[in-house]
């Protein structure tokens, strides 16, 4: 079974024609395999992850809440559970305005003028749930399902059902900006886990001349070849005598997946071919900012989907850059109207942009984009002008990949504390993410430490009313 498991992560790594046939010959050899397959036609070939790391206040966005005018400035009526830091002051409206947009009539505030028009693109999820209310857990349990390090995240479980429809590039990039760090959780958040190592995310500085550390070799490419040859050689030698492993195999997959991306990532990144009106489109038409920082992470987000990357995630810009909290950007425990704005003016117009970029070329169906935080903010003020994390009920967002367009799913209370229609889980969000890629949840597993584990851990529903 090793060396069938094995051979079967090799040719889904570089399932280019010849691998994915064989990779279906394979399958019909081994029944684990098939249980770990697709077993129905995927309506998303990629997805786009768009992380709100720091938590998004909802009831400013996506979610307007009438009656916290009414109670402005006085207590928050009932049980008011305890948060993160418990300095909680009294009902605080939306520092923005709704207004209705698209054909569906979609409400979005104020805050994201730039979202407001891809509103028949997009279904709301606003009855989000989350079992953590502190980012490091949160962060975590939101990528892999579990609130501890070591588990695979979101991207590394696609890339290991899937593999990656390109060559030269591997099945998972996070796309990160100079001076950006990761969210609360460190790059423990884009890891494989106990999956085979060709899984774990490949990280990409997008605006920086060796966007991936150590990708330019510092000797001619005919030596570095025949170098690699003859490790590839002791590699293989070695693998016979372990019998395969599939561990084993994965380090010599990505020692050839490397030397093919020195010549792939540059390509990738240098974007001196597309239009002007194009980086217009995203905001790359100004000065250096946070926003085109973050505009040239959504153009490389689809120039990835166009080369077959299965997984992409993106990263906003920490507080030097884009007026947050460290990692956690939208995590604004006080002057919230101010962090957020700032936050939003990084990440709207170049997250619309990806959205229309991506319909235009036709690649919106086939492209499931995610928007989502770790959790959402309570309506009642944090001292006098901040938000503390809530994860009773937030909203999440999905665009493309078989996703119904211009539909709202799901309602929090009129405060817009509490999930109280259509409840939803993490675990019902990755089940349906996966769906959408024709894989069933509860059967893309790996066995270790002598249990089944997935990502969606023993939990999750697809939501098969937010599908198109």
């Amino acid at each position: 079974m090793n060396s069938l498991v094995s051979r079967r992560q090799m040719l889904a790594n570089a399932s280019t024609g010849f691998g994915m046939a064989a990779l279906a010959g394979l399958m019909q050899a081994e029944t684990h395999v098939v249980h770990r397959a697709k077993r129905f036609t995927p309506k998303a070939r990629s997805v786009i992850f768009c992380y709100m790391s720091g938590g998004v206040s909802h009831i400013d966005s996506f979610d307007p809440k009438p009656l916290l005018e009414k109670y402005a400035g006085k207590p928050m009526p009932g049980e008011v559970k305890k948060t993160q830091f418990n300095n909680n002051g009294t009902v605080q409206p939306s520092h923005w305005a709704f207004h209705r947009h698209g054909q569906c009539g979609m409400p979005v505030s104020e805050l994201f003028p730039h979202m407001a028009t891809i509103a028949d693109e997009i279904c709301q999820i606003r009855s989000m749930t989350a079992k953590f209310s502190e980012h490091a857990q949160g962060n975590i349990f939101m990528h892999s399902g579990f609130p501890f390090l070591g588990y695979p995240s979101a991207g590394a479980w696609t890339s290991y059902g899937l593999g990656t429809e390109s060559r030269d590039l591997p099945g998972y990039i996070v796309l990160q900006s100079g001076g950006a760090v990761a969210p609360h959780g460190g790059v423990g958040l884009f890891s494989n886990g106990f999956l085979p190592a060709q899984h774990q995310a490949s990280i990409v500085i997008a605006d920086e001349a060796e966007a991936v550390a150590n990708i330019q070799s510092q000797q001619p490419r005919d030596r570095q070849r025949r170098q690699l040859d003859f490790i590839g050689s002791m590699d293989r030698r070695f693998a016979r005598a372990s019998q395969n492993d599939i561990h084993v195999e994965a380090a010599i997959s990505n020692y050839e997946l490397a030397w093919r991306m020195q010549s792939a990532v540059p390509e990738l990144c240098d974007i001196s071919g597309e239009t002007e009106a194009t980086k217009k489109l995203y905001g790359m038409d100004g000065p250096d900012s946070p926003r085109t920082a973050y505009a040239r992470q959504c153009l490389l987000a689809r120039r990835l989907v166009e080369r077959g990357v299965r997984f992409v995630e993106l990263s906003c810009l920490p507080q030097t850059l884009g007026g947050g909290q460290g990692p956690n950007p939208w995590d604004q425990h006080g002057q919230i109207k101010k962090g957020h704005a700032n936050m939003a003016h990084q990440v709207d117009q170049p997250i619309a942009a990806l959205v229309k970029d991506l319909k235009s070329r036709g690649l919106l169906d086939s492209t499931l984009v995610v928007w989502a935080g770790e959790f959402g903010r309570t309506p009642f003020a944090q001292g006098s002008d901040g938000r503390d994390h809530n994860p009773y009920g937030f909203t999440i967002w999905m665009a493309g990949g078989g996703i119904k367009p211009g539909h709202i799913y799901g309602a929090t209370d009129d405060f817009g504390y509490h999930a109280i229609e259509n409840v939803s889980t993490v675990y019902d969000m990755w089940a349906t993410v996966l769906h959408l890629m024709g894989i069933d949840h509860e059967q893309l597993t790996y066995r270790f430490s002598g249990r089944d584990l997935r990502l969606t851990d023993v939990h999750g529903n697809v939501l098969h009313d937010v599908i198109a």
